[in-house]
């Protein structure tokens, strides 16, 4: 509520301070809200879900509908298929099959998105219109849940669109394309490298140490492999459990990990961290595709 709150005061500001001081803020407003409803979908802050909804229920950020977020996030912490192309909802990877029958140029789009800087600039765009397709595809089918999360989202939305434009006098599509979006860009910040394709399953999340702002705005999400380790944890427990066993937290993610998110722009802003298609998943494939040749034309490997 405290971030709804400061959030309507400042778009409400918004004729008397201007978009270059309203726009950032409302920014990180958006995003800490993101956060929040990260926390939201694991427990807290109380024992009532319904309690707990209701704090987030009107979305700042006008793309993702909570109850899906949440759905699916829960999905994405069965740690032993984490990163998996099919069975991890939140992976950036693709199947070696998928990436095949991909154009030239969507091939060209998503390998510039595994570089940090194409992340930030094009990673809310690219997320957000496979997001869409995905759920307008869902939709047709029927499925009622999905139906009914766009539903709830939509109706706290309305409120959310009303104040931007009637009482902060703010154009929706400024809102959209210098608040929304460059919220969406900073939370593509964490998750940029959040996990990696890795066999061991407790080496895919990282940690970010010496991050303080970042630490504050992602909600300790920067020390990942502790939260997946403990996904009901609060947020604010999460510093000290990585402190009390920082080396073995260190050797169970086998080293993944980064001093600092500047360190990570360092070595990825211009640079692919990895490649679109799953590196372990497409090994898998190739092997796959091999050894059933050779099943069919009778031929033993050498």
């Amino acid at each position: 509520m405290g971030t709804s709150s400061v959030w309507m005061l400042l778009i409400g500001s918004y004729g008397l301070l201007g978009g270059w001081l309203v726009w950032p803020l409302a920014a990180v407003l958006v995003t800490l809200q993101a956060s929040l409803q990260h926390e939201v979908l694991h427990g807290h802050p109380t024992r009532s879900p319904a309690i707990n909804e209701a704090l987030v229920y009107c979305s700042l950020n006008l793309f993702i509908p909570y109850r899906r977020f949440k759905s699916l996030h829960l999905r994405h912490h069965n740690n032993d298929r984490l990163t998996d192309p099919y069975d991890d909802p939140e992976s950036f990877y693709l199947a070696w099959a998928d990436w095949q029958g991909l154009p030239r140029v969507i091939r060209l789009i998503l390998t510039l998105n595994n570089t940090l800087l194409g992340r930030l600039l094009m990673g809310p765009a690219v997320s957000t219109i496979g997001f869409a397709g995905s759920e307008f595809r869902s939709m047709l089918r029927g499925d009622r849940a999905v139906l009914k999360a766009w539903a709830h989202h939509l109706a706290g939305i309305v409120p959310v669109l009303i104040f931007v434009v009637y009482v902060g006098g703010m154009p929706l599509w400024i809102y959209i394309f210098c608040v929304a979006y460059p919220a969406l860009s900073l939370l593509m910040l964490r998750t940029f490298a959040e996990h990696r394709a890795h066999k061991d399953a407790e080496a895919r999340s990282i940690v970010v140490e010496n991050s303080p702002l970042f630490a504050l705005l992602f909600l300790n999400n920067n020390l990942h492999v502790v939260h997946h380790a403990h996904p009901r944890a609060p947020w604010y427990e999460l510093p000290a459990m990585y402190r009390e066993r920082r080396a073995a937290w260190q050797r169970r993610n086998k080293g993944y990990v980064f001093a600092s998110y500047f360190d990570l722009a360092r070595r990825y802003l211009f640079k692919v961290k990895e490649p679109v298609v799953h590196p372990i998943k497409y090994r898998e494939e190739i092997v796959g595709s091999a050894t059933a040749k050779m099943s069919s034309t009778g031929k033993a490997a050498h």
